[in-house]
């Protein structure tokens, strides 16, 4: 299913290795070259705004080709608008289709064609169905999936993401009143179900190719399932969909649910992250504290905002100097100390032999000197009385 050649995707790997593997300073820059010279990677574009630039020019393309195609369709309006939509989705995929068999994976050029695609499958289908929600978002979703099995194209499982998600709250929708009412516990529900799909399947993954894909729908799962019943959210949803109004000396049903949730989840989320060595959730719960601290502030002005702003400060200073204190010695584990494969040169030299033995580099000759040194009697110091 995948369009792209697997040794060029292997090689991709490597290649990051060795990337990370020269900044930590465990290979020579030299080495790191010849690495990139032997293996045949795929045309990708690293760094953020040079791709934001191709994305750009991508897009510029395909709108031309777009505007080319309604010069042939404006002899029939109506129906040339019914179905323009249609054609400008073939040409994305097709767009997609012809620059992955060229090698160009996030590069640029291909995200502007496969989001081009998305966003007119979008507007085909609103067109088609007079802008019926539901389905506009399960076709994006279909669309987004086959984009990311296909073309391993990250920026589409987030459309999915996002799309799926949608098409659950719009179904929740059809059920009317009912359904919007429960739809803080259906939202959270699918968020844990999504989510130990998701890692079961990373865990069970042979091929990589995918990783950063699921990585991604993975961590927008514990986003989701966090915001699905936060108070703040619940709350102010509450308001918009049911027309529901707080008054004073009230609250909204479930409240104490609500609450507990809003603080009990980043603080698991924190921990879990500690047991686990996760980052991205470790990253994700300090948000979390972060907008749960915000919701309660919302509602409820305990202390002016600037006395709130200094005792955190201190809090936070606190926090920071006795876990830095405390971790600072740790070698492994939760730890103070940098990453090794980024500061440190303890396996310098096994790593240079790795990849000298792999890629078949010669290390240096050592030559004779024609001068003889040696000698001395006193400490090395080489001399005894003669030259």
């Amino acid at each position: 299913m995948i369009v792209y050649d697997k040794n060029r995707l292997d090689n991709e790997v490597l290649v990051d290795e060795a990337d990370t593997l020269y900044k930590g300073g465990f290979i020579s820059k030299e080495q790191k070259k010849i690495i990139e010279k032997e293996l045949t990677v795929l045309k990708s574009q690293n760094n953020i705004l040079v791709r934001i630039g191709f994305f750009l020019l991508g897009s510029l393309l395909y709108g031309s080709i777009c505007a080319a195609i309604s010069l042939f369709g404006l002899s029939g309006e109506h129906f040339f608008f019914q179905i323009c939509c249609y054609i400008f989705a073939i040409v994305g995929f097709a767009g997609t289709e012809i620059l992955a068999n060229q090698n160009y994976h996030n590069h640029g050029l291909d995200d502007a064609f496969a989001l081009g695609a998305l966003l007119n499958v979008g507007i085909a289908i609103a067109v088609t169905t007079d802008g019926y929600e539901m389905m506009i978002a399960l076709f994006v979703a279909i669309a987004a999936l086959f984009l990311f099995i296909r073309y391993l194209h990250v920026l589409s499982m987030l459309v999915f993401c996002f799309s799926v998600t949608a098409f659950l709250f719009y179904v929740m929708f059809e059920f009317g009143d009912v359904g919007k009412a429960i739809l803080p516990f259906v939202a959270m529900i699918f968020a844990g179900i999504f989510y130990f799909i998701t890692k079961k399947t990373i865990q069970k993954l042979k091929e990589n190719y995918y990783y950063n894909g699921l990585l991604l729908a993975n961590s927008f799962c514990l986003v989701l399932f966090y915001f699905s019943c936060n108070y703040l959210v619940v709350r102010e949803l509450s308001g918009e969909l049911l027309g529901t109004e707080v008054k004073p000396g009230k609250d909204i049903p479930f409240a104490l649910f609500f609450y507990l949730f809003t603080f009990i989840v980043p603080i698991f989320y924190f921990f879990q992250a500690l047991k686990t060595k996760d980052r991205i959730m470790l990253w994700l719960s300090f948000l979390a504290i972060a907008f749960s601290i915000y919701t309660i502030r919302f509602y409820y002005s305990v202390l002016p905002i600037e006395v709130a702003l200094t005792i955190g400060g201190i809090v936070l200073f606190a926090i920071a100097y006795f876990s830095i204190k405390k971790l600072k010695e740790k070698e492994s584990g939760l730890t103070f100390k940098p990453d090794r494969i980024n500061h440190s040169d303890n396996f310098l030299n096994a790593e240079a032999l790795v990849v000298a033995s792999t890629f078949g580099i010669k290390p240096e000759m050592k030559t004779d000197s024609p001068m003889e040194f040696g000698g001395g009697g006193f400490s090395g110091g080489g001399s005894e009385g003669n030259f």
